[in-house]
């Protein structure tokens, strides 16, 4: 087991700890071990074995038992001893937004109650106004959290379900009565949430492809099982559909399970106003309804068919009716971003902050990726929570930055670390001051405590964009996908001051976040706004979200022109003098 799943996994222990009521001295050392854990510079295989985990500050000796425990079995029974010891419903309870371990105790112990149901219903009664600590607004905030969860059940980040349909999809490209084969639906379309994976196969032997689908490992049931067809309950209870079709129907098939419904409708009446027949088994020239082979259009792929409707070949991203018929007509579909045009992120962090490495692990890791730049940017001191570097801490990383890329010229490696800080964006002002600012590569201002205010939110961050030695924005809204609802802020006024000062826009790339939403990037294009992919990197896997991000790109209509990290470093150093040159 990874370092990161046994920190998870003690961060738990703390939260159960604290639910059943343990000195809170105890529950803290689980917390505490879990951060110093992700914090090591050092291997943790290494200590492990050189019996040195429990001299490590944080740690200590019984907690470097259970870790070496994780780390050499995979499993620990105190964990699956303590967790089993508390009802069920208190840890689903612990899922609602807002509801900590403190008050699922008071709930418990005051009211009995185990269950998300019975909870929903005492706020519905008004019992918990009546707690120490409670009141009508925290009622009202929980029936919210509950109704939020609920709504979002059966949805999903797309990065867990890219990381269940990838291995299955290899799988089936590599079997011998498979002749192609491609993921559909909103998965293909690069959504940031999705309610199901949708595969698609060509192939003589239907039965052969379902009977192989349905014994893929990681499927933890199976819902229908038919000749072409089959549903199928993968980990993390994300449904996985497969569809059989035959060769010739399939480019109409992948047409019509990938785009959305209004795509598809627009698609289907542009086939009759040519006297066609649209549909998932293909182009007919017909003008009724058929699955007739002998009057289908002959299409061998996708292309095939937008032609034949008089269109450019629209990206799969793009199908979601917003735009891209007209631009399909005039030959206008842009030639979208590709993630391997992206040269680094500029917004990055370390074990300085909050971050899993040290920066020479970051530099070795990211010249190996192939990246010509990364860019540190640690939080600044009010983020307290995540470490936040003071001044003093700032100015040494700097040095540390510079003696990094010393060794790296040293050793011919032409991969450099940019100096920077993620500065928080405070009531009147920023975190650090221009000055401090000024001797950075690049400065991230990020909005992380915002006010219920929207026009408070919005004169924070424009101040910010307004500021010279400010090159972006993080996290515009500070949306958590199907966590958090993104901040009150006035996005229009915002982008207008991005535009008047020449301030980029991030588009962060975690998949909580795709902040800025894809929907929004053809506006803030057109005022001129220049978008950054940021991986907002906490370890270093975290670079694959440079992959995730471009997706949304693409679904934001953005070209390799429009995103800043495309250029290579003497570019990109340009262009970040240039908004200081504006002062």
């Amino acid at each position: 087991m990874q370092k990161d799943e046994i920190a998870d996994i003690l961060k738990e222990i703390g939260v159960f700890l604290e639910l059943k009521g343990e000195n809170p001295f105890k529950t803290r050392a689980y917390q505490n071990g879990a951060r110093t854990l992700e914090g090591l510079t050092e291997s943790l295989e290494v200590l492990i074995e050189e019996e040195r985990l429990g001299k490590v500050k944080g740690i200590g000796s019984a907690l470097a038992e259970k870790i070496t425990e994780l780390s050499t079995t995979g499993k620990l029974a105190y964990y699956d001893d303590l967790k089993a010891s508390i009802p069920e419903g208190l840890i689903a309870m612990l899922n609602i937004p807002g509801l900590g371990p403190k008050k699922v105790k008071a709930v418990h112990e005051k009211l009995g109650i185990d269950t998300v149901e019975a909870l929903e219903e005492a706020c519905k009664e008004n019992r918990l106004a009546e707690l120490p600590g409670f009141g009508k607004k925290t009622e009202t905030k929980i029936l919210e959290g509950i109704e939020f969860r609920r709504n979002y059940a059966s949805h999903h980040h797309i990065s867990a379900a890219l990381a269940l349909a990838d291995p299955i999809l290899d799988q089936l490209r590599a079997h011998p009565d498979v002749i192609r084969c491609s993921t559909a639906g909103s998965l293909r379309r690069h959504k940031e949430i999705i309610r199901d994976i949708d595969f698609l196969v060509s192939s003589k032997t239907p039965e052969s492809i379902i009977e192989f689908f349905t014994s893929q490992p990681g499927i933890i049931s199976i819902s229908a099982k038919g000749d072409t067809k089959a549903s199928v309950i993968l980990e993390g209870g994300i449904q996985g559909d497969l569809r059989v079709v035959s060769d010739a129907e399939y480019p109409f098939a992948q047409a019509y399970f990938t785009g959305s419904k209004e795509h598809n409708i627009a698609m289907r009446q542009r086939a009759i106003a040519r006297g066609l027949r649209l549909n998932e088994y293909g182009l007919f020239k017909s003008k009724e309804e058929t699955r007739d082979p002998k009057l289908r259009v002959e299409c061998n792929t996708e292309e095939d068919i937008f032609a034949k409707l008089d269109l450019a070949y629209i990206p799969p991203e793009l199908r979601e009716d917003k735009g891209e018929f007209e631009a399909g007509e005039a030959n206008a579909i842009p030639r979208l971003i590709e993630w391997t045009n992206l040269k680094g992120s500029l917004h990055n962090h370390s074990n300085w902050s909050d971050g899993a490495e040290s920066l020479a692990e970051i530099a070795a890791y990211m010249s190996e990726l192939g990246c010509e730049y990364w860019a540190i940017t640690d939080h600044s001191r009010s983020s307290f929570q995540a470490n936040g570097l003071d001044e003093a801490r700032l100015r040494k990383q700097i040095d540390e930055v510079a003696e990094v890329n010393r060794d790296l010229k040293a050793n011919g490696d032409s991969f450099r670390l940019l100096t920077g800080t993620e500065v928080d964006i405070l009531k009147e002002r920023l975190d650090f001051d221009d000055e401090l600012l000024g001797q950075l590569d690049v400065v991230v201002a990020s909005l992380h405590v915002a006010g219920s205010n929207e026009a408070d939110n919005t004169k924070r961050l424009i101040a910010a964009a307004e500021n010279p030695q400010v090159h972006m924005l993080g996290h515009l809204t500070g949306r958590l996908l199907l966590r958090r609802d993104a901040y009150p802020i006035n996005q229009d006024a915002v982008m207008d001051a991005c535009a008047e000062t020449g301030t980029w826009l991030e588009l962060n790339a975690n998949p909580y976040r795709f902040d800025l939403d894809w929907r929004l990037w053809q506006q803030a294009k057109a005022k001129g706004i220049k978008c950054v992919i940021n991986t907002d990197a906490h370890r270093n896997e975290h670079a694959g979200f440079l992959r995730l991000g471009t997706g949304i790109a693409r679904k934001g209509w953005l070209t390799a022109g429009d995103v800043i990290n495309t250029l290579p470093l003497a570019k990109l150093r340009k262009e970040l003098a240039k908004k200081r040159s504006r002062n």
